[in-house]
C-alpha cells in the first residue's frame, strides 16, 4: 500500500497561494505572490529535492499542473535535479476542464471519482505518491481520509488576510502527529505530520 504525502509551502497564517512568482496566481485579487523564495536555504532545498526525487508519482490539480507543465519540460540546466523526476515520473491530474491527451509527458487525467481513483493508486506497489501544492485537491483528499502525511515548510511571514488557505473552514477535527521538525537558517520550520486515521 502506497501513501499519499502532501508537500506544501505555507505562510504562518496558512496561505499557500502563489508562493513562487508575483503573477503566479492572482485569483481573488491576491497581491502577495512570490513570498516563498527568500526563505530557501541549503537545508530546505535539500528537503524539496528529497521529496521530489523520492516520489513514485505526483498528484496535481489543474492549476498546479498547468504551472508545472509550462516550466519543467524546458527547465534550465541548474534545475534538472528537480526537472528530471518531475518530467519522467507519472503525473495524475484532477480536473473537470482538461481533456486527454494531456500535453506534459507521463500525465494522466484522473476520473471523476477521485476517491476511487486515488484509492486504486494507493493500492498499487511502488514508491509513495506526492501531492504538490494543489490546495483544493489536498482539502478534498484530506476530507476523504486519503492523506497519510503532510510535509510542510512554514515561512515566518504573515500576509494579512486573503489568499488560498491550506485548510478549509469546514469545522472538522483532524488530529495529526508531529513526526519530524527542523528549523532552517531563514527561520522557516520544516515539519512532517502524520495522519492518525488515514484510509
Amino acid at each position: 500500500m502506497r501513501k499519499v504525502i502532501a508537500n506544501e509551502w505555507m505562510t504562518l497564517d496558512g496561505v499557500v497561494q502563489a508562493p513562487s512568482y508575483p503573477d503566479e496566481d492572482l485569483t481573488g485579487g491576491f497581491q502577495h505572490g512570490g513570498w516563498h523564495a527568500r526563505y530557501f536555504d541549503e537545508l530546505s532545498m535539500g528537503w524539496v529535492i528529497e521529496n521530489v526525487r523520492g516520489a513514485g508519482g505526483y498528484l496535481l490539480r489543474r492549476g498546479t499542473y498547468e504551472i508545472f507543465a509550462a516550466h519543467w519540460p524546458n527547465a534550465p540546466e541548474e534545475q534538472q535535479v528537480l526537472a528530471g523526476p518531475l518530467n519522467a515520473l507519472p503525473k495524475y491530474v484532477a480536473s473537470t476542464t482538461l481533456d486527454e491527451p494531456l500535453g506534459w509527458s507521463n500525465s494522466t487525467l484522473l476520473p471523476d471519482d477521485i476517491e476511487a481513483a486515488v484509492r486504486a493508486l494507493k493500492a498499487e506497489t511502488g514508491k509513495d505518491l506526492h501531492l504538490i501544492g494543489s490546495p483544493g485537491l489536498f482539502q478534498s483528499l484530506l476530507d476523504l481520509g486519503l492523506v497519510d502525511e503532510l510535509r510542510v515548510m512554514i515561512d515566518p511571514l504573515v500576509v494579512g488576510g486573503g489568499g488560498k488557505r491550506l485548510f478549509g473552514a469546514d469545522g472538522a477535527h483532524r488530529p495529526l502527529r508531529l513526526a519530524d521538525s527542523q528549523v532552517t537558517s531563514t527561520g522557516a520550520i520544516i515539519a512532517t505530520y502524520v495522519a492518525t486515521n488515514p484510509s
